[in-house]
């Protein structure tokens, strides 16, 4: 599913919340050397055809908004501006395990059900057919018009959202 995000559905008369989940390349419980580089042929189909049937679900239920695999960091540029003139380097060169793979934005009525998507995720098949327990992070983007607050319960400086 790429393209153009969909309309945020309403829950409580207010717009759902809406979830980022941040898939970078730590594996988890899997430890092949080159990891997935590593896994037989049909490992690596069992590991794409789960999120496959996982993205369709959630497409389905209406809580998948848009996910994306990304590039190799060898592929990425940073740019970095004064306004008028723009400076572009190669990179970002962190460690293997801190490169972004991917991301999904997803709909969630609750905190819990987000956190229960990210475990869907968490739990993809590696080697084996065994859940790998990917790290999946989760962050809650802010809807207010002036990015000043998402609801009554976070403000900058707290450390989770309730």
């Amino acid at each position: 599913m790429n393209g153009a995000y969909k309309e945020r559905p309403k829950w409580k008369g207010e717009d759902m919340p809406r979830y980022l989940m941040i898939l970078d390349y730590q594996g988890g419980t899997d430890e092949t050397p080159g990891g997935m580089a590593g896994w037989k042929p049909e490992e690596v189909q069992g590991h794409m055809s789960y999120y496959e049937a996982l993205n369709k679900a959630l497409t389905e239920s209406g809580e998948l908004v848009h996910v994306e695999a990304l590039t190799p960091p060898d592929q990425a540029f940073v740019v970095t501006s004064d306004g008028t003139d723009k400076t572009v380097t190669d990179g970002p060169f962190q460690e293997f395990k801190e490169w972004v793979a991917g991301y999904m934005i997803i709909d969630a009525e609750t905190r819990e059900r987000a956190l229960e998507i990210a475990g869907l995720y968490s739990a993809a098949p590696g080697p084996g057919g065994r859940p790998i327990e990917q790290p999946i992070q989760v962050r809650r983007m802010y809807h207010g018009t002036d990015g000043s607050s998402v609801d009554d319960t976070i403000a900058f400086g707290e450390a989770s959202i309730e």
